[in-house]
């Protein structure tokens, strides 16, 4: 769920992005012409416009953003989907439609479904979502020789308008109630004073994913419930210090709470993220503070650290209360940013305005400190943080075969300095790189391309470790080298088709539990007690070791033995359920060509439980100065749901249980 949840976040970041530019135009045209609304001047009326057509949107914009960044190869053809599974809901639950189904009259359709447009983003969410599965599902389906036209992802669009039918249709006796329930929980909490306001605030930033927030504004903003909070504010009835109790707390947050949060963001991101980090969180904190628009901040973290989004709901809460509690009041039409407040301050009824800047800079410092402390604790994946991610490495992994390594080797070789690398060499998960200087390696652009990790040894020695298929990156960057140099775009290779390892086929198990075993006699550790920093930093995943005494290993997992490295310490398994696991004999072990090791297996055999793969000669690890730690490694950490080492520190005999793994 984890991973899904960050890959969500990730997908949303597309659409995202348009969204600064948008808010600013609208605050600029807003700004030029605040009470006509662009009707009293034109270049005003063109700003609000071209702002409107991202924002008023942003429904269609999440559901073509999500269903692409979701699918598994980023085809047209889900994006496509995506726009499919929201206009069905849209056409299906207008008020016209949902009156012409119900056969009465538009004025009495029930006020959920006046939300049902293009900026509805709960179903722009759901509809991208749903349709990224159906096109994972779908896209390589066959269909008779007689319906082959429209089979792989021309059957997409047509799966998905027939889901969404059906969710619409549910949606149209579901939504309702749950909208209605809203209603009438706001109108009970506003009669709880400043405490209301405060949970208001709270529950207001909390279903803002869902769309639902615009239930409460009804009650609170507008004369759902006789209050108008809005209305009343900027004819200046009502009562002094009152009216705009439901308004005011929003703005320390939107002027200055968030934009301190997205400035603790950009400074908890990797430092190769800095960068990309700081000018989403430029814009948007600027788009906040000038605008209120807050969408392009929010959901750049809602989805990938929704714990962070739950305390910023608490601390939206706690500025409401506040602000209700003294009777600080100002006003918004369009959003709580420094347009309408500035705007506010002519308002005769606004009460003490100049305090809530004061409680601004409080909830500034509260939600830096608040977001670093959480962030950092709970090592939450904001933007910026996450491990290998970003655009670069999604254009990696989306490629396949032969291409993916030449673009992988040439964006490492970049980053090492055309003119400064010398020699290439490479064990069983990473690249042993020897260069003229490697204060001249440009860290930052290595780790972009969304490798495990990086280690400078010295100044003539760097290793990038890039895991199982580590052989066909050094394959293609010894052709850059025997070209002098000269990186290219995707340099082609066949012998890499020739040379890839053997497949296993996977099954779709999922959520199974498994035992692993010990790999020979002799005391078993876990992973972080390995003398190598990456095995025990974890860089390519979590595991165990078992610390021999006798040179006989067995297989920890069955399977199918996917690979074998060509110096033989160290051979790749998957298992039916697709959990891919590293067993690397010895530590170092590579610079002995392969002469300790004698293996039972080759690629593409399938092997059990008890099943012999190799004998070591641990005497001649001993006299070569080699550690002899026969290391066990998940290297599709994604995979792993859950892992428990059950006979850590302990002496057990070959084949026995000494932990259990959960597959998702």
């Amino acid at each position: 769920m984890k991973a899904y949840m960050q890959r969500m976040g990730r997908s949303l970041m597309l659409p995202v992005a348009t969204l600064p530019v948008a808010a600013l135009f609208e605050g600029i045209g807003y700004w030029i012409d605040p009470t006509g609304w662009g009707a009293n001047n034109i270049i005003a009326a063109f700003l609000l416009k071209a702002g409107g057509s991202i924002l008023d949107n942003l429904g269609v914009l999440f559901a073509v953003g999500l269903a692409l960044g979701m699918s598994k190869d980023k085809d047209g053809a889900s994006a496509l989907s995506g726009l499919v599974a929201f206009l069905v809901p849209m056409q299906l639950l207008n008020p016209a439609a949902v009156a012409s189904f119900q056969h009465i009259d538009v004025e009495k359709v029930n006020a959920a479904f006046l939300k049902m447009n293009n900026g509805n983003v709960f179903v722009g969410i759901l509809a991208g979502l749903l349709a990224a599965a159906m096109y994972n599902r779908f896209s390589s389906t066959k269909l008779p020789m007689a319906l082959s036209f429209f089979s792989g992802k021309r059957l997409v669009p047509i799966v998905t308008a027939a889901l969404m039918l059906v969710v619409s249709a549910a949606l149209m006796f579901i939504w309702p109630p749950i909208f209605s329930g809203l209603v009438t929980f706001g109108e009970a909490i506003s009669k709880m004073g400043a405490l209301g306001a405060g949970l208001y605030g709270f529950f207001n930033r909390l279903l803002i994913p869902t769309g639902l927030h615009h239930a409460l504004n009804n009650v609170f903003w507008f004369n759902t419930a006789g209050i108008d909070d809005i209305g009343k504010f900027w004819a200046a009835k009502g009562t002094k210090g009152i009216t705009g109790m439901y308004q005011a707390g929003f703005f320390p947050v939107m002027m200055f709470g968030l934009p301190a949060g997205a400035l603790a963001i950009y400074q908890c991101a990797r430092p190769e993220k800095k960068k990309a980090t700081a000018s989403l969180m430029m814009a948007a904190a600027f788009a906040s503070f000038f605008t209120g628009v807050t969408e392009p901040l929010e959901f750049s973290f809602m989805f990938v650290a929704w714990p962070l989004y739950v305390v910023h709901a608490v601390l939206t809460g706690i500025s409401m209360f506040v602000a209700a509690l003294f009777h600080w009041t100002a006003g918004f039409n369009f959003s709580a940013g420094l347009v309408d407040f500035v705007l506010s301050l002519r308002v005769p009824i606004a009460n003490k305005p100049y305090m809530l800047l004061v409680l601004g800079l409080v909830m500034a410092v509260i939600y830096y400190f608040t977001f670093m402390f959480v962030i950092k604790k709970f090592n939450l994946m904001t933007p910026g943080r996450e491990e290998g991610d970003g655009e670069e490495s999604e254009d990696i992994d989306t490629m396949i075969g032969d291409n993916k390594f030449a673009v992988l080797a040439n964006r490492i070789y970049a980053g090492l300095g055309a003119e400064n690398v010398t020699s290439i060499d490479n064990c069983t998960t990473r690249l042993r790189l020897v260069v003229k200087d490697s204060s001249k390696v440009d860290q930052a652009k290595i780790k972009a391309t969304g490798v495990p990790g990086m280690k400078v040894i010295d100044d003539k020695n760097v290793q990038v470790i890039v895991g199982t298929e580590v052989q066909f990156v050094a394959d293609e960057m010894n052709k850059i080298l025997q070209n002098g140099g000269v990186v290219t775009g995707a340099m082609k290779s066949e012998s890499v088709k020739k040379s890839e390892p053997a497949q296993a086929t996977t099954s779709s198990v999922s959520g199974a539990e498994m035992n692993v075993y010990a790999v020979s006699d002799g005391k078993v550790v876990p992973i972080s007690e390995v003398q190598d920093d990456v095995f025990s930093a974890k860089m390519m995943g979590d595991g165990y070791a078992v610390l021999p005494t006798n040179g006989e290993v067995y297989t920890p997992v069955a399977g199918t033995i996917t690979s074998i490295f060509p110096t033989k310490h160290a051979l790749g398994i998957q298992t039916e359920s697709g959990l891919e696991v590293l067993l690397h004999m010895g530590i170092d072990t590579v610079e002995l060509k392969g002469s300790p090791f004698t293996l039972h297996v080759e690629e593409g055999q399938q092997v059990k439980q008890g099943d012999k793969v190799a004998t070591v000669d641990l005497s001649a690890l001993e006299k070569a100065g080699k550690k002899s730690d026969l290391i066990v490694v998940f290297t599709n950490q994604d995979k792993v749901a859950n892992y428990e080492l059950t006979a850590s520190g302990t002496t057990v005999s070959a084949n026995k249980v000494v932990g259990k793994v959960t597959v998702k």
